[in-house]
């Protein structure tokens, strides 16, 4: 039986952290990274390419198409592990995602810790939020009358759930982290994209509504006086 004063020897901060099972990373850090940005590459010049073939959609379009089908497969996909997988830590082979996590941890330990606040963060992001990109891709491609609203909706809450994220960071003293390259490699940079292009699409989406009613309200305006 594994006793609570047993020694896990890990290399997550804090270093008392009880990681009963741990298994050290077993791919590279360049197989990781270089995996994740190759897959994140290859999917978003599929979405451009097939995109391209469809009529009257603007750059722009084509773009937040390939972000919501690059996010939303990062939240189904890898966080989805994460959710579902409470002992990836654990794993004994070079299995690609848990090794993620791993590794990822280093930047934030309470992913390997299984902290509720990440725990729950994590799975309202990919229950809710990562099938409603692939819809939003869906919408912009179709052209719905639904379209802004959803990508407004869907950037709000992914703009909530970073900053949750960050806050209870904050909050817990923010000393997850090995060192300052995972502290602002991993932590600060990575999570920085779901903060800066999230904010771009509810700028956008909140001009184009906000045009939309305006057209509306002049025409309805003209009605009447006729």
């Amino acid at each position: 039986m594994e006793g609570a004063g047993e020694k896990w020897p890990h290399p997550y901060v804090p270093r008392d952290l009880y990681l009963p099972g741990f298994v050290d990373v077993q791919l590279s850090k360049l197989t990781i990274v270089g995996t994740y940005a190759l897959a994140s590459l290859l999917v978003a010049s599929l979405v451009w390419f097939f995109s391209g073939r469809m009529a009257k959609i603007s750059k722009i379009d084509r773009v937040l198409m390939c972000w919501w089908v690059f996010t939303g497969l990062t939240h189904m996909i890898v966080e989805g592990y994460f959710v579902f997988s409470p002992e990836f830590y654990k794993e004994k082979t070079a299995f690609y995602f848990s090794d993620l996590w791993k590794e990822y941890s280093k930047g934030d330990s309470r992913y390997a810790a299984r902290d509720s606040a990440i725990v729950a963060v994590e799975g309202i992001t990919v229950v809710l939020e990562g099938p409603a990109c692939l819809l939003a891709m869906y919408a912009i491609a179709t052209k719905k009358s639904y379209s802004y609203v959803l990508q407004l909706a869907i950037s709000l809450g992914q703009l909530y759930g970073t900053v949750a994220y960050f806050l209870t960071a904050y909050l817990g003293g923010d000393n997850f982290a090995v060192n300052m390259y995972y502290y602002y490699v991993y932590y600060v940079i990575m999570n920085s994209f779901w903060v800066l292009i999230p904010s771009l699409i509810v700028i956008r989406c909140w001009k184009k509504i906000c045009a939309a009613v305006h057209t509306q309200d002049n025409q309805m305006t003209k009605t009447k006086t006729r």
